[in-house]
């Protein structure tokens, strides 16, 4: 019979040994990876289990969306400018990546909510919750991937070599939008004014984002997108799908590299805060 492990709990920050502290964050990290597949599966069963149209769901967002911009557009209401691609693959494109990177700013405080009884009730790690959302918004992208696709297709236009860079585009919007849901979820779970301006902001983003409106020619609104580090992403993304040699690699990359620094802050801030959090809450 194998030795039981034995955990010492010490009284000491574990901030004052940083090494053996990130020992412990990939330890726990790895350790978790099964745990998170189950609780993933139990989910994603759960969400579609007593729907009619399953996992059409995924698709009922975008569409909708799509199909309103594209009636604002035709009836003249708004004017989006001249696009590279047709109008409504630009919009159903945008709106789909869009729906993919709001899915993973929304995971961390929402899967940690959803499990606050079982995080204060049993010891395990607690990566386990964060890699279970990361699963299921990758099972819903797969989804959309597949749609956008078609509707590519359809259309007459081959996405070409880009599409083999594609995942990285996706990527990049699960790692930021993680980094950033995950920096957020400690203050979320003690304050449910956090989710609500989180969705108010995000609705501003959309506008300012190359998801329905293409990037203005000049003024204050082009300032607004070149600030915008969500903009390389989502242009950069859209660009690998739609076979045309992406504009602004350089600063795609760029905001990758922050992001990635980004997370490994959060998460060392979630592994300190949630303790002191789930005791708060169960007091």
């Amino acid at each position: 019979m194998p030795p039981v492990p034995v955990t010492v709990y010490s009284p000491d920050s574990s901030l004052h040994n940083p090494l053996l502290m990130l020992r412990d964050m990939f330890r726990d990290l790895l350790a978790g990876r099964e745990l998170a597949w189950r609780l993933a599966v139990r989910d994603i069963n759960a969400q579609y289990r007593q729907s009619i149209l399953g996992i059409l769901w995924a698709f009922v967002g975008p569409v909708t969306s799509t199909a309103t911009w594209l009636f604002l557009s035709g009836a003249g209401i708004i004017n989006v400018g001249k696009t590279e691609l047709p109008y409504p693959i630009y919009v159903l494109t945008g709106t789909m990546i869009w729906s993919i990177f709001t899915e993973a700013l929304n995971a961390p405080l929402n899967q940690t909510r959803s499990a606050s009884g079982m995080l204060a009730k049993l010891n395990f790690p607690r990566e386990a919750v964060i890699i279970s959302g990361i699963y299921q918004i990758l099972f819903n992208a797969a989804i959309k991937v597949v749609l956008l696709l078609v509707s590519l297709l359809v259309v007459g236009i081959n996405p070409g070599w880009g599409l083999l860079l594609f995942p990285l585009g996706i990527l990049s919007l699960l790692l930021v939008g993680t980094s950033l849901g995950l920096l957020i979820t400690p203050v979320g779970m003690l304050y449910s004014d956090v989710g609500r301006a989180v969705a108010v902001l995000l609705q501003f983003l959309m506008y300012v984002s190359p998801v329905i409106f293409p990037l203005p020619k000049s003024g204050w609104a082009l300032t607004l997108f070149k600030l915008n580090p969500l903009t390389p992403l989502i242009a950069t993304t859209r660009d690998w799908l739609t076979g045309f040699p992406p504009a602004d690699l350089g600063t795609f990359l760029a905001v990758n590299g922050v992001a990635l620094l980004l997370l490994l802050i959060a998460w060392l801030a979630y592994r300190l805060s949630m303790p002191i959090i789930i005791e708060r809450m169960s007091a």
